[in-house]
């Protein structure tokens, strides 16, 4: 048995929510052979459980917290972003957890494996809850406090949600070539794949390839013209996203609609 699996003394974890990731999780625990009660939906109690986890909206966790008070000798939240005084309305230890990844659909065990996980405890006894069940999952505990909470959880968006708006804005221009969305993703997401493998491997700078890392002036201002044409509205973000690559390519910064000096 799991010495994590051991320290709940034969009680489940209950998990309120069954959304995506209330649905991953709950599926994650019981492949790795915990007793789950759940999920449940927002307004119901798991009851008899060593903890409840609530996978609710940040905005619902203190309703969710008051309706589980009592329940469990510690409750916790998975939000990256909300302080664990959210969860006082439980009357419990609080706990974070938060798994640094995404979670799209789906109920697959393996979800979590290798993943990082953002842990907090209001005592060292939930904390400790926190990262054994962090580590049960097969992620990497590491821990957050509230002051940092908002920093952190503002780096996974711009590392996650926001990659997906620039898919999204990329798809958009390549139909100023004529291709459509479903085309262009499918060409697109192998060079996006490439483009993050070379990033983990080599980091920011001597990952970034293409026209403004190598000083190609002629070439950045045709892919202006050509996003002012197919998609104007991403101008904006287009010139924005220049400047701070040519930063990056450690580059003298243009002013926006200037070329980038070769």
């Amino acid at each position: 048995m799991h010495p994590f699996t051991e320290s709940l003394n034969g009680a489940p974890v209950g998990v309120v929510g069954a959304g995506r990731l209330g649905t991953a999780l709950s599926a994650g625990l019981r492949g790795a052979g915990i007793e789950v009660e759940g999920p449940v939906g927002r307004r119901e109690v798991p009851r008899g459980c060593a903890a409840i986890v609530l996978c609710v909206p940040d905005a619902e966790i203190a309703a969710a917290a008051a309706t589980v008070a009592g329940a469990a000798p510690i409750v916790g939240h998975t939000s990256g972003a909300t302080p664990l005084a959210a969860l006082a309305p439980a009357g419990a230890g609080a706990f974070g957890l938060h798994p640094l990844q995404t979670f799209a659909g789906g109920s697959d065990p393996a979800a979590f494996l290798g993943a990082g996980c953002a842990v907090a405890g209001s005592t060292p006894e939930a904390l400790a809850f926190a990262a054994g069940l962090a580590r049960t999952l097969g992620m990497t505990p590491f821990e957050i406090d509230d002051e940092g909470r908002a920093a952190y959880h503002a780096a996974a968006s711009l590392a996650s949600n926001f990659l997906v708006t620039l898919e999204a804005a990329a798809e958009r221009i390549a139909a100023g070539a004529g291709l459509e969305p479903g085309e262009a993703r499918r060409l697109l997401v192998p060079l996006l794949r490439r483009t993050i493998d070379n990033l983990a491997e080599l980091g920011p700078a001597r990952a970034l390839t293409g026209p403004i890392a190598r000083g190609d002036a002629a070439t950045v201002e045709a892919q202006r013209r050509a996003v002012a044409e197919a998609g104007p509205e991403l101008l904006d973000l287009f010139d924005e996203l220049v400047r701070h690559t040519t930063v990056l390519a450690g580059r003298e910064v243009p002013a926006a609609g200037q070329e980038v000096p070769a």
